[in-house]
């Protein structure tokens, strides 16, 4: 299936894997990319190095194109930039709106420039700075998420830029891509369902946490780092919800020194970091202290496997998945089920659509 997506980056299917911190590591990459889809690595949870040798190893795996997930508001976020066009990665998407200098220089390096929005005004913001392409997540996508449904953002985004449109936030199979497709984006990204696949290092007991999980059981909360994160609601969930501000604050300095840690970043990074954020997302101070708790508690689950320990980022197509299958096996039957809806729909009396319906 060819759409303005599949063109621009080089892929066979119109199909993005989203750069999930903790669980978008170079197996999972590699497994999406050989299956013809685009996958893309999380790299805020990594140091420089473990980045490069991270953009190797899929490199190894793969002569396919992937991307890499950018922090635009990181303090080394140009050290990054300069390393993924070093490597010659294909594609730098962004968590948050990047600033016109950065996608001008990826884009004289030739790397395709893909920054996520959660509103209209963020698309055609980096669309009128020169980003190839947006991913616009609504409502029902895990983790940092906004208010408005994926079935209203994506419309008036897809009407708002002249770019190609990814839609993001509720997808999970062939259906969804052609509901997608239909509204006029170019393709669909999906975390959730990637995440629950064969080929996810997150630890099976985290997995058949999801796969239990009804549409009820995914949750949107605050309590975390003081933004809206939609997540599996769990015994940590509630106990954070009833903690004090106190206590959680305690908790996030202790994160904080945690992921420090890991990431291998000075104390003046991350309070630069923290004044970035803080900026742009107009947070008080006490919120961007709760920002740390975020990369450890997700790390104890995704990682460590503690359920208990940690929290579950989610979409809300949690509720609606109950299988494990390979990457290769889930992009093959996104796109079998797809082509038999558009089939359907071709065949159907006073039909409205045909194969090509892609542009």
């Amino acid at each position: 299936m060819e759409t303005a997506l599949t063109r621009l980056v080089g892929v066979r299917h119109p199909v993005v894997q989203t750069g999930m911190g903790w669980v978008a590591g170079p197996r999972l990459v590699s497994a999406v990319a050989n299956a013809g889809a685009l996958g893309i690595l999380a790299s805020a949870t990594m140091t420089l190095d473990r980045l490069r040798a991270a953009v190797r190893e899929v490199a190894a795996r793969t002569d396919a194109p992937f991307g890499v997930n950018l922090r635009a508001d990181a303090g080394d976020a140009g050290d990054r930039v300069r390393l993924i066009i070093d490597e010659g990665v294909r594609v730098a998407s962004f968590a948050l709106a990047p600033s016109r200098e950065l996608i001008t220089e990826l884009k004289e390096a030739g790397v395709v420039v893909i920054p996520s929005v959660g509103a209209r005004r963020h698309a055609e913001k980096v669309a009128a700075w020169g980003a190839d392409a947006v991913i616009v997540q609504g409502g029902e996508g895990g983790g940092h998420t906004g208010e408005v449904a994926t079935s209203v953002l994506l419309p008036q985004v897809v009407d708002a830029v002249r770019i190609p449109v990814v839609a993001a936030g509720g997808f999970f199979d062939g259906r969804g891509l052609v509901a997608a497709l239909a509204y006029g984006a170019a393709g669909v990204a999906m975390g959730t369902r990637f995440l629950l696949t064969s080929d996810s290092t997150v630890p099976d007991a985290v997995k058949a946490r999801y796969l239990a999980a009804t549409v009820k059981d995914v949750t949107v909360t605050r309590a975390v780092d003081g933004l809206p994160h939609r997540m599996l609601r769990t015994e940590l969930v509630d106990a954070l919800e009833r903690s004090g501000r106190a206590r959680a604050l305690l908790h996030a300095v202790r994160h904080a020194a945690g992921f420090r840690r890991l990431s291998g970043l000075t104390w003046r990074r991350m309070v630069r970091d923290g004044i970035a954020l803080k900026h742009g997302k107009d947070l008080s101070w006490s919120q961007v202290l709760l920002a740390a708790n975020t990369p450890m508690l997700l790390r104890s689950a995704m990682v460590d496997g503690r359920t208990d320990l940690g929290v579950m980022a989610a979409g809300q197509v949690a509720g609606v998945i109950g299988d494990l299958p390979s990457c290769a096996e889930l992009v093959e039957g996104v796109m079998a089920q797809a082509g038999e809806v558009i089939g359907e729909l071709a065949a159907a009396p006073g039909g409205w659509v045909d194969a090509a319906m892609p542009g």
